[in-house]
């Protein structure tokens, strides 16, 4: 079994992702310690971010004090619910987590059924748990579980991977199925507002996808098609309809989805913020095109740069596998558009990277309120409008709903003519 450790900033962001899978009907809660439990079983977001925020109120100096932890065993093990929670207690117990609140999301979405545990590093007190040599005690709690519940061992290169999706290797045969596996994780696992955008995703896994349209029988069609690259970034093989991998990766899907993202999603500051440090940092650290893009791989970003005959760069597209957020540079900043690069890596003209904003964007993360998502924007309820579904499950909320409507009715009397 492999651990993957995530520490981030925003709370509203860890608990989302898992919490759309739920929706989506992907995932499901498994597991919950200290966390507001509705009359019903289940969980609701702003039970969830309140179960939290004691805890986060009681040291807001620790800059990142959300922790996101994947548990994932091997695709042959058949791991049941109960033991997924065992598993999750005594990973969390051993790591220093257990007496923390805690929530445990299981994933379905791919064929590698895995765990999403969700917590915070600062306790009640205010005190914060350290991660000094966090890795290597995971690694040991693993070795630990894989014994007591008969799993698959991981090899080294699974530990040290931990379990990316891999490219796609023509050379290797069976490439339907590795189109398959790629195609599907990728549209369903990152965020994209464009094709262009998707198809920078796909091209880090040797893929590409085009559009093919066309009439048949007298009917329009729009259909999509995917090929695999070699490292040239050529085409090899025969193109796959995308009919042959499910609805969700064709062309109607895809575009539904994009425009959803672009009315629904707004990227939290926090990751915004993050990309901004971590892109502009890697650009003072590096000299060259290849240095950069080793660098920021490092951070955990990935960089595709699209470039036409003449060798111009016209797109930059940025990948952080942290939020699973793909992004062209115009979306980021000026600063981080086609034509910087371009100067950079032809004519030797490097970006001025200005200390002043640097500093700035990096003070703005660390004042991030996890909650801020909630109270800039609450949701609303239908009894009683503008109250926001965060107020409702404090512990005097009945109350405060009457007296809002008592205000309400205040309001709109009339007083008579004398």
């Amino acid at each position: 079994m492999v651990a993957k450790i995530g520490h981030g900033t925003s709370l509203f962001g860890a608990i989302s992702y898992n919490k759309l899978k739920v929706d989506d009907e992907n995932g499901k809660v498994l597991f919950a310690q200290n966390i507001i439990e509705q009359a019903d079983g289940t969980y609701q977001m702003p039970d969830i971010l309140h179960s939290f925020k004691p805890y986060l109120s009681a040291n807001r100096r620790t800059e990142k004090p959300v922790i996101h932890i994947s548990l994932n065993p091997n695709p042959t093990d058949k791991v049941t619910d109960e033991n997924f929670i065992k598993m999750a207690q005594q990973y969390m117990d051993e790591l220093g987590f257990g007496e923390q609140p805690y929530i445990v999301f299981k994933h379905t979405d791919i064929d590698r059924t895995h765990i999403h545990i969700v917590s915070v590093r600062v306790k009640a007190d205010g005190s914060c748990i350290s991660d000094a040599y966090e890795k290597r005690r995971s690694m040991d709690i693993c070795r630990k579980l894989e014994q007591e519940f008969n799993l698959t061992p991981a090899d080294k290169q699974e530990r040290q991977n931990v379990l990316p999706l891999q490219k796609v290797d023509y050379s290797k045969g069976d490439v339907k199925r590795q189109v398959a596996n790629a195609v599907r994780e990728l549209a369903k696992s990152y965020r994209f507002q464009s094709f262009s955008e998707y198809r920078a995703l796909l091209s880090l896994f040797n893929l590409t996808a085009e559009e093919v349209k066309g009439e048949h029988k007298g009917k329009p069609y729009n259909g999509l098609v995917y090929s695999v690259l070699n490292k040239k970034g050529e085409k090899v093989g025969n193109p796959f309809k995308s009919s042959l991998f499910g609805k969700s990766v064709g062309c109607d899907a895809l575009y539904k989805r994009m425009d959803k993202e672009k009315q629904t999603w707004k990227m939290d500051k926090a990751t915004k913020n993050r990309l901004r440090v971590n892109i502009l940092k890697t650009i003072s650290d590096s000299k060259k095109r290849k240095n950069f893009e080793k660098n920021l791989l490092k951070k955990g970003i990935s960089v595709v740069f699209r470039e036409n005959e003449q060798g111009r760069i016209y797109g930059v597209t940025f990948i952080d596998h942290q939020s699973k957020t793909v992004l062209n540079g115009s979306r980021l900043g000026k600063e981080f558009s086609a034509n910087v690069f371009h100067e950079w890596f032809a004519n030797g003209i490097k970006p001025e990277v200005s200390q002043k904003s640097d500093t700035q964007i990096q003070s703005k993360e660390k004042e991030y309120n996890p909650f801020a998502d909630l109270e800039k924007a609450p949701e609303t309820n239908d009894v009683f409008p503008g109250v926001s579904l965060l107020e409702m499950h404090g512990d005097d909320y009945e109350d405060e709903l009457f007296k809002r409507k008592m205000r309400k009715k205040r309001r709109t009397i009339k007083k008579p003519k004398l």
